[in-house]
């Protein structure tokens, strides 16, 4: 199940990008439908050819710079020309002053203006991170994520397998829960897959037999995180006789989700096993592989030079 969000709105903006109104401020509904922004230096030239009217348009040092130069009465024809209808609203960075030519045209086209003290790098990327995190499109997974030391690990698993109540025992030992039930899912990049609740299951899990809590009001603020990454999926299975479960880690098994390939484990559910900790020790056991130490092999390494130790015995 994919589903996507098809814009944002200018105040949305404001209020996510450390922005703040300098014109317009009745027209801070408009929509916002990419994360893309624009740096209008070739319009100032005169050339819109391929002007991209829908993106948030960002005057910085340079941008103004080179409007200063142009002729007042094309700079006035220009800035008209780029208050399109689709256009959201321009962005002034540096606390630089508002083009007088631009001021004029913004207001007619009922566009706002807003403006930062921050420099247009650091501007853009503010925007655009959290344009992204809005518009790019989600995935629903059915599985619980939680934060295991700075590791994001979803469960995931055929429904009654017990991911809910590994969870909390998860979260009693002092890990936070981040989704239960759904996870929503969206690439943050090509390498970077972040996971966060609908908004209705916020904080909320179900417990078979119980129904459901509200773990932030049971547990306190440490033990809910709004949205973390998805390092890594573990995959709940009934036990079953018949069924070869990696031992070694060898495997290397992934599941892709959002053209991303997320690594995988699958653990056996059987009575008498003590999920969270095997969970938390295989969170554990990944960090350690990430930051260069992997026991399988140093097993290998240790078996092979028993081999060759025995060998020369021989």
């Amino acid at each position: 199940m994919t589903d996507s969000k098809t814009s944002v709105t200018v105040e949305e903006l404001i209020n996510n990008a450390r922005l703040k109104i300098l014109q317009g401020a009745e027209y801070i509904d408009r929509p916002i439908v990419t994360g893309n922004i624009c740096r209008p230096a070739l319009p100032f030239a005169g050339y819109f050819t391929h002007y991209p009217a829908e993106r948030i348009q960002l005057l910085g040092i340079t941008e103004n710079a080179f409007a200063d130069e142009v002729d007042h009465e094309k700079l006035a024809e220009y800035c008209e020309r780029m208050c399109c209808e689709e256009t959201p609203c321009f962005v002034i960075t540096s606390d630089l002053p508002i083009l007088p030519e631009l001021k004029v045209a913004a207001a007619k086209a009922n566009i706002p203006i807003l403006g930062t003290h921050l420099t247009s790098s650091r501007a853009i990327g503010n925007m655009s991170a959290y344009l992204w995190s809005q518009l790019t499109p989600r995935e629903s997974v059915h599985g619980v994520l939680v934060d295991i030391n700075g590791t994001g690990v979803m469960l995931t698993g055929d429904s009654g397998v017990g991911k809910s109540e590994t969870a909390l025992e998860l979260i009693r030992r002092g890990h936070r829960l981040v989704a239960d039930d759904r996870v929503e899912v969206y690439a943050r990049d090509e390498r970077d897959l972040v996971g966060s609740a609908p908004a209705i299951l916020k904080h909320m899990m179900e417990i078979r037999g119980i129904g459901i809590i509200d773990v932030m009001t049971l547990f306190g603020t440490g033990a809910v995180l709004d949205e973390d990454e998805v390092d890594l999926i573990i995959h709940l299975e009934s036990w079953s006789p018949d069924k070869k479960f990696d031992r070694l880690g060898h495997r290397g098994d992934t599941r892709t989700i959002q053209d991303i390939a997320v690594p995988q484990i699958s653990l056996p559910v059987k009575s008498g096993r003590n999920l969270a900790i095997i969970i938390e020790s295989a969170a554990m056991n990944f960090r350690a592989q990430n930051m260069g130490y992997d026991a399988t092999t140093t097993f290998d390494n240790n078996l092979h030079q028993l081999i060759k130790q025995n060998s020369k015995g021989n």
